[in-house]
């Protein structure tokens, strides 16, 4: 599964944008009927053993963070909004690929001898900061990018350290590793396998593949954020990296349901899968729209700890990942025999 993550985490998938990553799910995963909805989810759907009476659905979302082009001025910069949460903290400096033919460019700020004391103690505003293209005015650089263009960070991936992962995009390509992993194997009843879009702009792709789907339980996988960072307190680092997945029993947009949460936590204990909990609450997941579709939906989570999400270098443990999908199976092996 590691050559996968990693490969998949390599590809570029703004929201609203996923078109790559789709694509290479679909090439690389093993389903009896595959569909791309009008919004551009990907539904997998594979026969298990058995067929119950209850319909479960997976879920992971393939869009990530990014900018998109909202001008250019007169000397050849382009301007920009944010597409989902990113910290602007995370922006100076930073070299990005800017639209279809991925031109190359830096993202910039005043430099920092001009700045006054006043704004050295707080965090610039978004309209402060702009893309560097290497373009000698306007017309230079509209003939290389447009309004609307969406922008990507350019970064590397890295193993590093004791078994961990540093990377753009965790949140959530490890998700959609694990469903396709998962899609290798036999299953031991039917399932429906959701990699969805727009996650990051208000978990859009979710509402309308829970819509379609109608499941009756679901399965959300996840990259949450870890906050396990020196001088933070105990009841605020959320989980950390390398203590196994996250089983969450709330969030921002959900509460998950209990008896399922008490089952991943019976499954990992009797499989000595190392698992946590959020020890403080934020974020949410695409469980909040699947959980109001319809007549609603069971909901649980399972997640990876991640530390500096929604950033060009976010860091996972490897072996979080290989914990998720064990923890993953058997929960599906749990829900067949309860099906």
């Amino acid at each position: 599964m590691m050559d996968r993550l990693l490969e998949i985490c390599a590809l570029d998938g703004t929201s609203g944008d996923e078109g790559a990553v789709r694509d290479y799910i679909k090439s690389s995963i093993h389903a009896d009927k595959v569909i791309t909805d009008n919004l551009g989810n990907l539904l997998a759907f594979k026969k298990g053993r058995k067929t119950p009476k209850n319909r479960i659905m997976f879920a992971a979302h393939m869009d990530e963070v990014g900018l998109m082009i909202r001008a250019i001025t007169d000397d050849g910069y382009l301007k920009f909004d944010t597409v989902g949460g990113i910290d602007r903290r995370v922006l100076i400096g930073k070299p990005v690929l800017v639209g279809p033919k991925k031109v190359p460019g830096v993202i910039g700020l005043k430099a920092y001898h001009l700045t006054s004391r006043e704004e050295e103690k707080t965090v610039p505003k978004l309209k402060d900061f702009y893309i560097d293209i290497g373009a000698e005015d306007k017309e230079t650089a509209e003939d290389l990018v447009y309004r609307g263009d969406l922008v990507v960070f350019d970064t590397d991936i890295l193993e590093f350290g004791h078994g961990f992962l540093k990377a753009k995009a965790i949140d959530d390509r490890i998700g959609c590793a694990v469903m396709a992993e998962l899609l290798q194997e036999p299953l031991p009843m039917d399932c429906t396998f959701v990699f969805t879009v727009q996650e990051e702009v208000g978990t859009r792709g979710a509402f309308g593949a829970a819509f379609s789907v109608t499941p009756d339980i679901a399965l959300v996988l996840e990259g949450t954020t870890a906050a396990d960072l020196p001088d933070m307190p105990p009841h605020k680092r959320v989980c950390a990296p390398g203590k196994g997945p996250v089983v969450p029993y709330m969030d921002g947009g959900t509460v998950y349901d209990r008896e399922f949460f008490e089952l991943l936590r019976s499954l990992a204990e009797q499989g000595r899968i190392p698992w946590q909990t959020k020890e403080y609450l934020s974020g949410g997941t695409d469980a909040s729209a699947i959980q109001r579709s319809k007549a609603g939906v069971r909901v649980a989570g399972i997640a990876a700890a991640v530390r500096y999400l929604h950033t060009p270098s976010s860091v996972a443990s490897l072996e979080d990942c290989n914990h998720m999908l064990a923890l993953a199976r058997r929960f599906l092996q749990a829900v067949a025999t309860m099906a």
